[in-house]
């Protein structure tokens, strides 16, 4: 009981010793949430002395647990950072006045999750905007389009997985876009295909997304120097032939995107285990495939050929030097320097064969590329020629053998002998008719006596009597003194026919 009076009195006299100091700190603990919540109302005055540090033209107000943007911002305000507080929806009209010498807003690592469509109409001049380690989870159309002068947008590290096709339109000015760390399962391939794609962009970064497809065809035909600022490493990706002939091609051609993150392009085993591996493994490893060079170009004779000085940096000047080390000189024909760069050859003769090398500069990169040109020695439509030749040959070949055949056993006969042929109403064809009846009666005759051959020999005789059996005169005699000269003509002709009209061969 003493023991305990004596505790009871010790704990009364050591908190009387710290009572003032106990004071103290709970006078400041209640002073503080005062001073938070006014800097955290919305709307609340901008303190350049408490909550945000004024210096000439930058405003930062980073780490002060702020959940909206402090107001009113001062007209000459270029630089706005609001990193590293909980400010989690942008609201249209976040300032009541146009910011137009403000260029460089920082929003990182907030809880933003919501971004107004009208967020940015009193920032048009921004050129920077920073709003990555956020909770955003989709993009809608137009969203960005007031930012016409916008050079450099960062939303990686977000909850991005739906971009709609339309969110970077009027972006006409935008170089780079960081889109990493976020949950994309489709390549945006609209922002650097041709006709659609943002005309001044240089860096796109896709990395450490959901994209499991790559359009191959598409990302191949795209410049070097769009290539060369083209991130896509870190993806869960099919390892194929495809995927590795397009890494392997763009680290021949060192392109910053393969060179810098080597070690990162990877691709995923098919199998229950999703096992990772290098791409560039590919050709030796796992799927055997080819192994990628540097092709040249072929071409052939009289010919046309566009050599590209495939750069990695855009707007370089470049030079070209032909084989032998012979600079190209605007007297030329042959090779002429185009206005994109390129190299114009042709028409092309053998002697165009060989190594072209081309020169691009700038102000701070140099590159140097090499074309190595082969030229048949005959012209590419020569085989196409002989082969067209020889079909052309063939069908006439084949429709003479047609009109032959239809010459034998189509053309109609004239013949009386022919069946279904009545007597010719010609005269001069009559005596050969007869003839030839006679002939068949003989034929007859001697089939049914002798019971031997069927085929005798007959000579056909030409009657002289001018009247035939029919009591008519001969046509010949009765039209030589009328013909004269057609007189033996016709008898040939008459016994020609008959040659050919009869059953027996003729002895004479």
């Amino acid at each position: 009981m003493m023991g305990g009076s004596f505790w009871i009195s010790h704990g009364a006299t050591e908190a009387l010793f710290r009572g003032k100091s106990f004071m103290a700190v709970l006078s400041l603990a209640l002073l503080l949430p005062t001073v938070r919540i006014s800097a955290q109302m919305k709307g609340g005055p901008l303190d350049c002395d408490e909550t945000c540090v004024c210096a000439s033209n930058i405003v930062s107000c980073s780490k002060m647990n702020l959940t909206n943007v402090p107001t009113p911002l001062p007209n000459y305000t270029a630089v706005l950072d609001l990193s590293f507080n909980n400010i989690t929806r942008l609201r249209a009209g976040w300032n009541p006045e146009s910011l137009n010498k403000l260029h460089s807003l920082i929003l990182s690592h907030n809880n933003l999750t919501f971004l107004s469509s009208e967020a940015f109409v009193f920032v048009t001049k921004l050129r920077y905007l920073d709003l990555s380690f956020n909770g955003l989870r989709q993009l809608d159309e137009f969203i960005f389009e007031p930012l016409e002068h916008l050079e450099v947008l960062l939303l990686y590290s977000n909850c991005i997985s739906q971009v709609n096709r339309a969110a970077f339109s009027g972006l006409d000015n935008l170089q780079r876009l960081y889109l990493s760390q976020n949950k994309i399962s489709r390549f945006p391939l609209e922002l650097v295909k041709d006709r659609t794609r943002l005309k001044a962009l240089r860096l796109l970064d896709v990395s450490s997304n959901k994209i499991k497809t790559l359009p191959l065809n598409e990302l191949k035909a795209l410049p070097a120097w769009i290539k060369n600022g083209l991130y896509f490493h870190n993806n869960p990706l099919p390892c194929t032939c495809d995927v590795h002939d397009l890494v392997a091609s763009w680290h021949l051609k060192e392109l910053s995107s393969t060179m810098d993150f080597k070690d990162s392009h990877t691709c995923l085993l098919p199998g229950l285990q999703k096992e990772k591996m290098a791409i560039l493994d590919l050709d030796k490893v796992y799927l055997n495939c080819s192994e990628v060079t540097v092709m040249g170009k072929e071409a052939y004779l009289e010919q046309l050929l566009v050599l590209d000085c495939d750069s990695r940096e855009r707007d370089m000047l470049k030079n070209w030097v032909l084989p032998g080390n012979i600079p190209l000189s605007p007297a030329m024909k042959t090779a002429v320097k185009r206005h994109d760069g390129s190299l114009r050859l042709g028409p092309l003769k053998a002697e165009d064969s060989g190594v072209y090398t081309c020169y691009a500069t700038s102000d701070s990169f140099n590159e140097t590329l090499y074309v190595t040109v082969t030229v048949f020695n005959s012209t590419k439509s020569g085989g196409l020629e002989n082969l067209k030749t020889a079909y052309t040959t063939l069908i006439a070949c084949l429709i003479s053998l047609v009109m032959v055949l239809i010459y034998l056993y189509l053309t109609p006969c004239r013949c009386a002998c022919c069946p279904g042929q009545g007597l010719e109403k010609s005269d001069s064809f009559h005596s050969s008719t007869v003839s030839i009846s006679q002939a068949h009666e003989e034929m007859g005759q001697g089939r049914g006596e002798g019971r031997g051959f069927a085929y005798r020999h007959v000579a056909f005789i030409q009657p002289k009597d001018p009247l035939e059996q029919n009591g008519r005169l001969n046509p010949i005699e009765e039209d030589e003194e009328c013909q004269g000269d057609n007189r033996e003509r016709r008898r040939s002709d008459a016994e020609s026919v008959s040659s050919v009209c009869s059953d027996t061969p003729m002895v004479v």
